[in-house]
């Protein structure tokens, strides 16, 4: 049975709706899966796994300060050891995902995109193959005028019950041709 881990940051719910949503679908895919959120995760070995998923919400452009602690910490751990390679050659069978979960109230989507490239590279340093980048609309906590009169609209409530649905499928199909 192939194994996946999602490791993830959420500080509003948002976050940790689609790390629900992509543990549901992978494990339909015929996945096990094992979900932590970064303070538990300190420990993990991504080695361990076949497909390591790592998600945050955007913030100006940028992981939230825990998720890029975690991040920075794993990849020394990683390059102490001596898996951070010259040339980064691929792992066969290591794989990753991104997610990002976004607002986006000025400029949309562009605003979340350099945090999953950011995410993405950690993994591409170590030999995984990433197989994509998920961006996720989600509601702007605790501002009613970013929520409503940003470039992406009436955000409220997002990610939504069939936002979820879609993210969940998606890792289905994901997990299915893994």
């Amino acid at each position: 049975m192939k194994s996946a881990i999602i490791i993830y940051w959420s500080k509003t719910g948002n976050t940790e709706k689609v790390a629900g949503a992509i543990r549901e679908g992978l494990e339909r895919g015929g996945f096990k899966v094992t979900a932590k959120r970064i303070e538990e995760a300190d420990k993990v070995d991504w080695f361990e796994y076949d497909l390591v998923c790592i998600g945050a919400p955007s913030y100006s452009w940028h992981t939230p300060e825990p998720m890029t602690r975690y991040l920075q910490n794993r990849f020394n751990h990683y390059r102490q050891m001596g898996k951070v390679k010259l040339g980064s050659p691929r792992i066969p069978g290591k794989k990753g995902l991104v997610f990002c979960t976004y607002s986006g109230p000025h400029t949309g989507i562009d605003e979340a995109i350099p945090c999953g490239k950011y995410m993405g590279q950690f993994l591409d340093h170590l030999g995984f193959s990433v197989l994509d980048e998920w961006y996720v609309l989600g509601e702007f906590h605790g501002s009613e005028e970013n929520n409503t009169k940003g470039r992406m609209g009436d955000i409220r409530g997002r990610p939504m019950a069939e936002d979820l649905e879609a993210i969940s499928v998606k890792a289905e199909k994901l997990a299915v041709g893994f």
